[in-house]
This record gives C-alpha cells, sequence and structure tokens, in this order.
C-alpha cells in the first residue's frame, strides 16, 4: 500500500525529479550476480554469487566516505569498487579470478538491468517532470545505464560533478544550481532512507519507493521521518505526481 504524501498544495510548484539509480532506478544485486555466476563457472568456484555480490556492496560506503572525508584522494566509483574487490576476492578465498575477471565485474555495474517498472515508470512522468539522475556513480557509468537501460532522463548528474560522494551537501546542491530551479522545485526520489534525509536537509522534498528485492531480502527498512510520498513503484509514484 502506498503511505500517506505529505505531497500538498504547491505540487504545481515541483519541476524536477531528481532519481538516485543503484537499488533504486537499476537492480544492482542480481546484475553483479550473474556476471559473477557466469565467471565462477569458468574459474571453477564454488561461492555463492548473492554473497559476494551483498559483501562487495556494503564495502561501497566506506570507500566513498574515505574520499568524502578526505582520507583518500577523490577516485570514481569505477576505481573504488576494483579496489573493493580485491577485498572480496581476498575474504572468499577467490586467488584464481584473473585482472581480466575483475575488469569484467567492473563493468557489469555499467550494465546493470532496470528494475521492471523503471522504464515506463520514468516515461510517464517525463511529460510533466525534468527527469535527472543524482548518483555516486561516474558520468560513464551513468551514461551507459541511461543508454542501455532505455531509461528515458532528460539530464545525467553525478557525484563526480563535485568530486565527493553522497551524503556531501554539495551532490544535492548540484541540481537546483545547474538546472537553475528553486531546491524546494526539486523531488529526490530515493529507495534509500539516509540519501532522502540528506536531500532534505538541503531543502529538496522527498519521495521514498520501496525496493523490497534490492538486497533480495523481500523486506524494506521505511524512512522514521516524514516524506512527501511514499511509493511502491514508479507507476505508484507516477499516479501520486498526477502524471
Amino acid at each position: 500500500m502506498s503511505g500517506v504524501s505529505t505531497y500538498g498544495q504547491s505540487k504545481s510548484d515541483l519541476r524536477v525529479l531528481a532519481f538516485d539509480v543503484f537499488g533504486t532506478v537499476v537492480d544492482w544485486r542480481s546484475g553483479v550476480m550473474r556476471e559473477f555466476a557466469a565467471i565462477a563457472r569458468e574459474r571453477r568456484l564454488t561461492v555463492d554469487p548473492g554473497a559476494v555480490a551483498d559483501d562487495w556492496r556494503r564495502r561501497y560506503r566506506p570507500a566513498m566516505d574515505e574520499v568524502r572525508e578526505g582520507r583518500r584522494p577523490w577516485a570514481v566509483m569505477d576505481e573504488l569498487h576494483r579496489g573493493t574487490f580485491r577485498e572480496v576476492i581476498r575474504k572468499f578465498s577467490m586467488e584464481a579470478l584473473t585482472e581480466s575477471d575483475i575488469d569484467r565485474l567492473v563493468l557489469a555495474w555499467h550494465h546493470l538491468p532496470p528494475w521492471s517498472d523503471a522504464s515506463a515508470g520514468l516515461s510517464e512522468m517525463r511529460d510533466l517532470y525534468i527527469l535527472t539522475t543524482l548518483s555516486n556513480g561516474g558520468m560513464a557509468l551513468l551514461v551507459d545505464l541511461v543508454h542501455g537501460g532505455y531509461l528515458p532522463f532528460d539530464c545525467v548528474l553525478s557525484t563526480e560533478l563535485v568530486r565527493s560522494y553522497k551524503p556531501d551537501p554539495r551532490v544535492y546542491q548540484l541540481v537546483p544550481s545547474l538546472l537553475g530551479v528553486r531546491a524546494e522545485q526539486v523531488m529526490m526520489v530515493a529507495a534509500h532512507a539516509d540519501d532522502l534525509a540528506a536531500a532534505r536537509g538541503q531543502g529538496l522534498r522527498t519521495a521514498f519507493v520501496r525496493r523490497p528485492q534490492e538486497w533480495g531480502t523481500g523486506r524494506v527498512k521505511d524512512p522514521d521521518f516524514p516524506v512527501d510520498i511514499n511509493a511502491n513503484d514508479f507507476h505508484d509514484l507516477a499516479a501520486q505526481l498526477g502524471a
């Protein structure tokens, strides 16, 4: 069921929808699992693809925090993924993997499958709103996802533009500053409460989209603070936005 919306009479002022990508628009877990499973067969590895994908993803935030806090130099997500996957190799004793295998796995993040409602749902909203990504993914990665997934975004915005990562306030300020709108005319759309909390702190409106299969568990951690819209998927979001 959709949650209670606090999206009020200022609806007509909303101009831009800014979307988190990994987990919100695309299914990172199944995409990574699929590529790893293919490589594991070639290398005769008996390692659970789900465990590898989940462990790799959990290393993502600490690596980004090191960059954001100035404890390591700026690096795009592909570089962070490459470094953290070497840690995964050690954890799961996968020394049989080659540099070519690692390249394939890093590139897999450029070709993740969209959720089944993503393309059509975005298309429903595009007539009324400007649609942009606002993601930790690098520019090249995001362009590949948008192009390969037939995702109808008007604009691609990446944290690479400020050489930092969420929840750096400068990330959320990118949208109003580059698209010429006020912060309150932007709605951040994400499946992650921490992303929405940071956006809210910069004056953006918020829409939580439930993605119960992001981690393959069927469970969702709802925000513990009010959001403007609480939606089950992009079709539900479009309907609540009047699209």
